[in-house]
């Protein structure tokens, strides 16, 4: 079954983003800050990631950063969709220039973030 991380700090988000991407089939987890979210993403070795930028104790760059320098290739080659407030032309480039696969605004649709999730899994991968 493939298995999404969410990593944000505003539950309300969290969930919504959860209940979501758990709709298609897919397990979920969920952390509220950066230093958990990368603690997990190594430990679970998630399918995809889902992280927000700004959050307490590790900002989603880093977090981004971290996993792309991961010695784990499975862990570094992760898909990361950065979900974020920041959406400034310049915060898209440093988000991809830390590695993300994507980039959502908030405020988001749903069903476009759900979009973004399947186009980022391999084909099939999701449903059940």
């Amino acid at each position: 079954m493939t298995h999404v991380l969410v990593v944000d700090d505003d539950p309300a988000i969290a969930s919504l983003v959860a209940f979501k991407i758990g709709r298609l089939g897919a397990r979920v987890s969920v952390e509220s800050d950066g230093e958990a979210g990368l603690a997990a993403a190594r430990q679970l070795r998630p399918d995809l990631v889902v992280l927000d930028w700004m959050m307490p104790r590790m900002n989603g760059l880093e977090v981004c950063s971290a996993l792309r320098a991961d010695a784990d290739p499975q862990v570094a080659g992760v898909p990361v969709i950065l979900l974020t407030a920041k959406a400034q032309e310049s915060d898209v480039e440093r988000g991809f220039v830390a590695g993300a696969t994507d980039y959502v605004v908030k405020p988001f649709s749903p069903r476009e973030l759900v979009s973004r999730v399947t186009a980022a899994l391999p084909p099939g991968s999701l449903g059940a």
